[in-house]
């Protein structure tokens, strides 16, 4: 009898460390904060130049599309999608930069109606 309360009391151990180690680990508390994406500092400005360039207009939705690099230019492509008063549109904005120096070199915009 003795050895069946022995075999039930650690496989009842076994179960609760099993199911209780995992929430641990992905419960505890620590330093790791979520990091920004590396294209956050590029949507920040492709937010801003859209806003500059059609202030009448709302910015409704946001895409990071992708990074293009070479030995000396990057291109950050995002489109956004704005709501005016007659319309809604999309922008797609190119910004280009240095790739060391982060410098903008340039900023390209186009409508889409998608």
């Amino acid at each position: 009898m003795m050895d069946k309360k022995q075999s039930f009391l650690s496989f009842l151990m076994v179960m609760v460390l099993t199911f209780m180690l995992p929430m641990n680990a992905l419960g505890a508390p620590g330093n790791d904060a979520p990091q920004e994406p590396a294209y956050a500092k590029w949507g920040r400005i492709a937010v801003q130049e859209v806003k500059a360039k059609y202030p009448e207009d709302k910015v409704v939705d946001y895409l990071h599309v992708g990074r293009k690099t070479d030995d000396q230019e990057t291109i950050e492509t995002f489109k956004l999608w704005l709501e005016g008063k007659t319309k809604e549109f999309g922008v797609v904005i190119d910004i280009h930069f240095d790739t060391d120096t982060e410098k903008i070199t340039n900023i390209q915009f186009k409508e889409t109606s998608r």
